[in-house]
């Protein structure tokens, strides 16, 4: 789509960045707002002008910031979201126009409906009666839409509304709807250098990156904030770090219960500086439009699994900026730990393009034939084959194009691609024109992708062993606390073949075609065969029995035994008078005392 564009120039002014009001007192109707950096004070303007406001956040924790925020003290702010109910909202809007003061109500997309409510109760149409209306962080309608449906609701209402502008520093890069047409892009354009310094640190291993990098980061004495999309990836990695008492989570309140039934009690589902702990897990929740307003600068880790679930990836422009943007004074370091997997298909924008117009061919055609069919069993499957195809995923209720699903589509398989090399996730760093990149590529011996295939449930008992002793023959000889750390895993997931591994190796397990009951004799044989021939032992037996003497089997056997039990050495058999041939080479004789042997000479010495 081809829309107005104009731009604004922002200074540093005593090293300190304008605000947004001292550039643009007010935000223009019908304007996409692209603030480029964060924290100029896009909201903060509009809760201070002079005219009535409906400002739409993403999320509840953002609400929870600007309400109780003193720099809004005196602002009449009123925050809608769960647990507020339109009744509250009514006597707000009335009060406030009773006290001739500004309508300032922020809100959720999701409690939009009953700011809408509210108004109509009193016969305001917040259309064209005064009010505007501000979505902030537009870029999260395109992010979230896909599993948070509710997120797009006031869309249609806000299109209709006279006074109207959208806002964000990484607005989306394509916008699809139709409605934005009318719209100017506004670009705020620094004339200093905003470039973020980030290392990325590509691996095939992330939890053992991550622990590396957690024990020089240790040193410091500054808070560290971990952005991770997943609360169970979060509780896996504090567990595995041995990092939960020095924690706190910050998730939805959903995962806040989660995390409270595996008995850890400091996840929040809202940000406040008094729960802060040494290290600090976001999720995504906590991407975008909340102050963090620290005396000191944070170091800042975002971790991807590719492995483990596909929205750990981050997009280098719409969500590592908007992370970084999070602290208001700044930030100490920038690191993101990713692995990368080389299965994920290459794609462009163009290929995504053309597979959603076929898509759409396909649907638009299936509708064709069912208003053609004769009969109503052809009309109807027709039908129903409409209803499955990939291209209704792009359609709401009515039938009609959400266009913020077709562009979170485009989003979410560009951010998946570029985490097909290592050097792609770097690309991306680059090409969003924010960050200066410094990238290292650590690879270990085993990686998340090995650790995947032996968590898999559906392989067989004797596959699994199988692929852990393929693992084991690849570590060696442990030559770093990596490669210990891995075969302590392995052993987690099954000691007896990791112990058969070590006592008889690759080759005789093989041969035992990984029978249990066969590898559990060997290694009692095997670790007899060792011991039994060790030098106390050997010289112990060589004490007690003497070449050119002859022994009865009774007093072989009783002599064998007790040193057996004495050095506790196990024996696979039991022991006889024959297990001095062990040892000894022996003549078999029987004298009037009965059968034995006559030592000839020892075996070893």
């Amino acid at each position: 789509m081809i829309m107005k564009e104009k731009k604004i120039l922002i200074s540093k002014i005593n090293g300190k960045i304008q605000h947004l009001s001292d550039i643009c007192p007010v935000i223009e109707t019908n304007t996409i707002l692209n603030k480029t950096i964060t924290g100029i004070g896009a909201t903060y303007s509009e809760i201070k002008a002079p005219r009535h406001s409906i400002i739409i956040e993403p999320t509840q924790p953002v609400i929870y910031g600007k309400t109780d925020d003193p720099k809004h003290k005196g602002d009449n702010l009123k925050g809608v979201l769960q647990g507020v109910y339109q009744n509250e909202i009514v006597e707000y809007i009335k009060e406030t126009l009773d006290k001739k003061k500004w309508v300032k109500i922020i809100t959720t997309p999701e409690s939009f409906r009953k700011v809408q409510d509210a108004f109509e109760e009193l016969d305001i149409d917040i259309r064209f009666d005064g009010y505007f209306l501000l979505f902030d962080e537009i870029q999260k309608t395109v992010k979230d839409c896909d599993y948070r449906q509710d997120i797009i609701l006031p869309m249609d209402l806000f299109f209709e509304c006279r006074d109207k502008a959208i806002v964000s520093a990484t607005p989306p890069r394509r916008l699809s709807d139709p409605r934005f047409s009318d719209f100017t892009l506004v670009n705020i354009v620094p004339d200093f250098d905003y470039h973020i310094d980030v290392n990325l640190q590509t691996t095939n291993n992330v939890l053992q990156r991550t622990r590396e990098i957690i024990k020089l980061l240790d040193q410091e004495e500054r808070p560290i904030f971990i952005f991770v999309n997943s609360t169970d990836m979060i509780y896996s990695l504090m567990t595995n770090l041995n990092l939960k008492d020095r924690s706190a989570v910050f998730c939805s309140e959903k995962s806040v219960e989660k995390l409270k039934g595996l008995k850890f009690c400091r996840a929040y589902d809202h940000w406040n500086e008094k729960q802060m702990h040494r290290y600090n897990w976001m999720t995504s929740r906590f991407y975008s439009a909340l102050d963090i307003e620290l005396s000191v600068k944070p170091i800042v880790l975002m971790i991807t699994d590719c492995f483990l679930a596909e929205y750990t990836m981050f997009d280098p422009y719409m969500d590592a900026v908007q992370i970084v943007g999070r602290f208001r004074n700044g930030v100490n370091s920038v690191c993101h730990i990713s692995n990368y997997d080389k299965r994920i298909l290459h794609i462009t924008e163009d290929d995504l393009i053309i597979n959603y117009r076929c898509a759409e061919s396909v649907y638009n055609y299936l509708g064709v034939m069912a208003d053609s069919a004769t009969t109503e069993p052809e009309k109807k499957a027709f039908l129903e084959a409409q209803a499955v195809i990939p291209y209704s995923r792009f359609l709401n209720e009515q039938g009609d194009v959400n266009y913020f699903l077709v562009d979170n589509y485009i989003d979410e398989e560009l951010t998946k691609a570029s985490y097909r090399r290592d050097t792609e996730v770097s690309t991306a760093y680059e090409s969003c024109g924010y960050f200066n990149v410094s990238h290292e590529n650590h690879i270990y011996k085993i990686g998340e992708y090995d650790r995947l295939k032996i968590e898999n449930s559906r392989i067989s008992y004797k596959d699994k062993r199988k692929l852990i002793v393929e693992q084991l023959e690849q570590i060696g000889v442990c030559e770093t606390e990596a490669e210990q750390q891995y075969k302590r895993d392995l052993q987690a997931a099954d000691s007896s073949i990791v112990e058969a591994y070590d006592v008889l190796g690759k080759e005789t397990i093989e041969q035992l075609n990984y029978c249990t009951s066969e590898i559990r004799k060997a290694i009692i044989i095997k670790r007899h065969q060792e011991q039994s021939t060790s030098i106390d032992i050997i010289k112990l037996v060589n004490a007690t029995f003497h070449i050119n003497q002859w022994y009865s089997a009774s007093t072989i056997k009783k002599e064998l035994t007790n040193i057996f039990r004495v050095m506790n050495v196990p024996h696979p058999n039991a022991i006889t008078s024959h297990t001095i041939n062990d040892y000894f080479i022996a003549e078999n004789k029987k004298r009037k005392e009965g059968r034995g042997y006559f030592i000839i000479k020892p075996r070893f010495r």
